[in-house]
């Protein structure tokens, strides 16, 4: 079960709060520390192609789409 597939049962579940919680304890999706999941696009919530250099924290799409207004500027 991945991660948007949680969220739609949970909006299943929303009039049914005891049923609710038990599903949220067994199935809830672990918080990652480490790994591709662990980081996620402050902007697009992407997990793939992490920038985290300079605390920028954006995938290289996001990047590229901001990259002028930062203050980067493309040389070649």
């Amino acid at each position: 079960m991945g991660a948007s597939d949680w969220r739609k049962v949970l909006k299943q579940l929303q009039n049914k709060p005891s049923k609710m919680q038990k599903f949220i304890k067994h199935n809830k999706p672990k918080e990652r520390k480490i790994g591709v999941a662990s980081k996620k696009c402050s902007r697009c919530s992407r997990f793939g192609a992490h920038i985290s250099s300079y605390g920028l924290n954006l995938c290289r799409q996001c990047f590229r789409d901001i990259a002028k207004q930062i203050g980067f500027n493309k040389y070649s």
